[in-house]
């Protein structure tokens, strides 16, 4: 199960915590849908106990959240807010006592606006090291409780989401940069700020540890599996998305070559001081597949090799303008790192689950057969990759509960719990049952 601070926890001003970045966004109008904005969102703060007593009660063993930033160092540098830590020793606690493992995620996009006000964020270089700082507070405080650490959560959607060079982008803190290489280059800043905070966990961990970067990554799936159509779908993954330049680096060391040479080409090479990359592909323990969705992909006579292919008009889609069902994709995500880069961690899914137009019943219940349906297909895959002895050792479903879903505010629901927002009541949906029964019986059911 996952969830993301910002996204569920509320009370953003209280025990010191300070702004951060989406708490401004959120409060600028015409930025999120509704004008809504984190400020209760699922007032997880004050409902810890009882939440971490549902996600047990689903039969949940692993439960992946974020740590906030502005809680625990409200100025991003400098002084620490005990009280900050202490909510969150508190949710450990709580899990330690259901049995339930943590894996805590350390960045999920909400730094201190502080950091964006004093030298823009992760426009700055400067933005690598505070982050590193931060992350040895944490691991400092926290690393008693804590063995499995995810640095960063989906840096393309921080840093290319964030910053558009034709139109300001859509995520915090959503402004518009003079040029693609100035969004490349907050990348490659987040890259650094990753692996210098891998190195500062091994170095300070008070119990033997894994690190993992989390990545959400471009699959493509073949749409037959010719031999001809898969090698395609090889041929595109490091070129595909922002793979060549944010999971490749991290992996291996270097850009993506053909990615490389049209970034060049078009002057959008990031600005790096030399060992930079060797700091940025330290080795990971496991690696995290956020996976929703995927790209039809099959031989073709171009330079390439190969064509992405449009979905139809008709084709299967739940309530997002992305999220088309591609189940096939939960297997390929992890057989092309294996094959393309030679990755020999492990991994785990640390985001699957969908959207859905999730209403009550009036009887009170929630239906949600398509998310169950959209699961089953996902999951399905999954076995397959395991089959096939593809090392995948864990499945973190997006999410528990319905949340502040970025731009789209409360307007889309991804939990297995349905939230009733005005009165914070939790429904668990149909979904969460058919879940708990899946974790209850060890199979796909």
């Amino acid at each position: 199960m996952a969830t993301a601070s910002y996204q569920i926890e509320g009370a953003v001003h209280e025990d010191g915590r300070s702004p951060s970045v989406w708490d401004t966004f959120s409060h600028t109008p015409g930025r999120v849908l509704g004008g809504d904005t984190g400020d209760l969102a699922c007032d997880h703060y004050h409902r810890v106990v009882d939440d971490v007593a549902l996600i047990a009660s689903l039969g949940v063993k692993v439960y992946r959240f974020s740590i906030a930033w502005p809680r625990v160092l409200p100025d991003g540098t400098g002084r620490v807010e005990e009280r900050g830590l202490d909510f969150y020793r508190r949710l450990l606690d709580e899990l330690a006592r259901h049995g339930i493992e943590p894996r805590v995620t350390l960045y999920h996009w909400d730094h201190p606006q502080a950091l964006e006000q004093r030298y823009g964020g992760w426009r700055a270089r400067t933005m690598a090291h505070d982050f590193a700082d931060y992350v040895a507070v944490v691991v400092k405080a926290l690393g008693d409780r804590v063995t499995r650490w995810t640095t960063m959560n989906e840096i393309a959607c921080f840093t290319h989401f964030s910053f558009g060079a034709t139109k300001p982008g859509i995520h915090a803190p959503g402004l518009r940069l003079e040029s693609q290489r100035e969004v490349w280059q907050t990348a490659h800043h987040a890259l650094l700020g990753h692996g210098l905070a891998t190195q500062v966990i091994r170095a300070l961990s008070a119990r033997p540890c894994q690190v993992s970067l989390v990545d959400n990554l471009a699959v493509p799936v073949p749409y037959r599996e010719a031999p001809e159509d898969v090698a395609a779908a090889g041929a595109a993954f490091g070129v595909l998305g922002t793979n060549g330049g944010i999971l490749v680096p991290a992996l291996t060391g270097r850009y993506e070559p053909r990615f490389e040479e049209a970034a060049r080409a078009r002057g959008e090479m990031p600005v790096m001081d030399e060992g930079d990359l060797a700091t940025i592909a330290q080795p990971l323990d496991e690696l995290g597949l956020n996976v929703y969705t995927g790209v039809y992909v099959r031989a073709a006579s171009t330079q390439a090799g190969f064509e992405t292919l449009p979905f139809p008009p008709g084709y299967p889609k739940l309530d997002m303008p992305w999220l088309d069902v591609v189940p096939d994709a939960l297997y390929w995500a992890p057989r092309h790192v294996v094959e393309q880069l030679g990755f020999r961690g492990r991994f785990f899914v640390s985001e699957n689950g969908c959207a859905a137009r999730d209403e009550p019943t009036g009887a009170g219940e929630v239906l949600d057969l398509d998310r169950i349906a959209y699961l089953r297909g996902y999951l399905r895959q999954l076995v397959r990759a395991t089959a096939e002895g593809l090392p995948v050792t864990g499945y973190c479903l997006w999410s528990l509960l319905d949340n502040f879903e970025w731009s789209w505010g409360y307007a889309k629901r991804f939990g297995l719990v349905y939230v009733d927002y005005p009165t914070q009541r939790r429904i668990p949906k149909a979904s969460a049952a058919w879940y708990s029964e899946c974790i209850r019986q060890n199979r796909v059911v």
